[in-house]
């Protein structure tokens, strides 16, 4: 794919199908997750095959097949499933609990929202999901400003903020799995880039947060935990970050969760096997998206349509920096529209790559721009999963936790200076 080419701009209507059902479902009914993005995404890839007359619909098929079963989407699946599995299996033998109750039990009782924020760090990192965990400590940020002056609106935003930092970074999150497939590079070597990018906004933001609360304090029941429990997320961590193959990384932390589990009676033997299923019949539907969403892409590229976006997207851009803002762009302005980061970086992927190739742009460095700035985006929009779930939970309206965004806000900040000064400075990786 060249990008001189102009393309075919009447190739992209499968995608103005979905953001009409998308978006349009959405403003009508004010919930814009009403209609099933895996309904909008089955419509959208039927339009594309009835498109181009030229081509007989068998052929259309096969296109639409071949992009389907590519080999990096059928490894992202599998990395899907076991990654689900794992964070099930987890948390049902209570590593989740036992992580919050050792750090609660640890962190001082003036600095509990820099606690909070950090504590769904590390288990946003271990879970690798915003939304897991979110719901496990939203009701905890609650109860905090229950007992202190601390607003609703800003223990909620910690939540959010510290969950976005291991949806950002996290070796089994779906979002960060999505933009290392689609750059084609390693994952710890993403980590690398993209967490020296991010770590500045994670230290102002647990300043600002201190700050803030200065002066508040609140008693905290303090509950049982096991350091056990913690292990197989420590472990997960560790093992991905040496470098080993993520599936025996995944392989091996379900294995430890359940003998964990097993051992000290959270689980028989039956019930391990029927919440290994659990978690992986939770990653079905964004697995089964990701195969719809690579088929219809691959047929709109076929008619152009990709070509056509490229020229758009990169006719402005004339230095490796504008390239990099058109990535970081590119997979905001999806996200806005999708109000879902992971879709964002299945749709964006395969054209940041187009434009990383063109411009040498290490797949490091825009894998970590389309993760960074797909979470800044779903960090800050009122409409998103994560904002709608804590306000939800807190019962306050989603605006109002804008404000007290820090975290997402800072990453978008420090995303932006990575590209003006260049950072990281490294030769273009080969392709793996």
């Amino acid at each position: 794919m060249e990008l001189g080419k102009k393309g075919n701009p009447w190739a992209l209507l499968p995608f103005v199908v979905f953001l009409i059902l998308f978006i349009g479902t959405g403003i009508v009914t004010g919930d814009f997750y009403k209609f099933p993005v895996i309904v909008a995404i089955a419509i959208s890839g039927a339009v594309a095959l009835v498109m181009n007359r030229k081509e007989t619909f068998s052929n259309k098929v096969d296109i639409f097949c071949k992009g389907a079963g590519n080999l990096n989407v059928m490894l992202m699946v599998i990395i899907f499933l076991l990654a689900g599995a794992f964070s099930e299996v987890a948390k049902g033998m209570g590593a989740v609990d036992s992580t919050v109750n050792f750090a609660l039990s640890v962190i001082p009782q003036n600095l509990l929202m820099v606690g909070i924020f950090i504590i769904a760090c590390f288990i946003s990192l271990s879970m690798g999901t915003s939304m897991g965990t979110i719901v496990a400590l939203a009701p905890i940020g609650v109860g905090i400003s229950e007992q202190t002056d601390i607003s609703l609106a800003l223990s909620m935003a910690a939540v959010i903020g510290g969950s976005m930092f291991g949806d950002n970074l996290s070796f089994i999150s779906d979002t960060t799995i999505t933009a290392v497939r689609s750059q084609n590079t390693q994952m710890k070597d993403k980590f690398k880039v993209n967490f020296w990018i991010v770590l500045p906004a994670a230290i102002v933001t647990c300043v600002i947060l201190g700050i803030v609360t200065m002066g508040e304090n609140a008693e905290i029941t303090q509950h049982s935990y096991h350091l056990v429990k913690i292990l197989p997320y420590v472990l997960v961590i560790i093992f991905a970050l040496i470098g080993m193959n993520v599936f025996l990384v995944l392989a091996l932390g379900i294995g430890l969760a359940g003998v964990v589990g097993l051992a000290d009676g959270s689980y028989q033997m039956m019930p391990l096997v029927q919440k290994v299923g659990e978690g992986m019949a939770g990653m079905y539907e964004i697995s089964f998206l990701a195969i719809l969403i690579a088929g219809m892409v691959e047929v709109i590229k076929h008619n152009g349509g990709i070509d056509f976006l490229l020229h758009r997207v990169t006719r402005n851009i004339k230095s490796k920096k504008g390239a990099e803002f058109g990535i970081a762009g590119l997979v905001g302005l999806t996200d806005l529209s999708t109000a879902n980061n992971t879709i964002s970086i299945l749709i964006a992927g395969p054209l940041a790559k187009n434009i990383a190739d063109q411009y040498e742009i290490d797949p490091r460095k825009s894998a970590s721009l389309l993760d960074i700035f797909s979470c800044c985006v779903q960090g800050l929009i009122p409409y998103g999963a994560q904002i709608l779930v804590a306000a939800g939970v807190a019962s306050i309206s989603p605006v109002s936790i804008l404000p007290f965004s820090y975290y997402p806000i800072l990453i978008g900040i420090c995303g932006v200076a990575a590209i003006l000064i260049g950072y990281p400075n490294f030769k273009k990786e080969k392709s793996v």
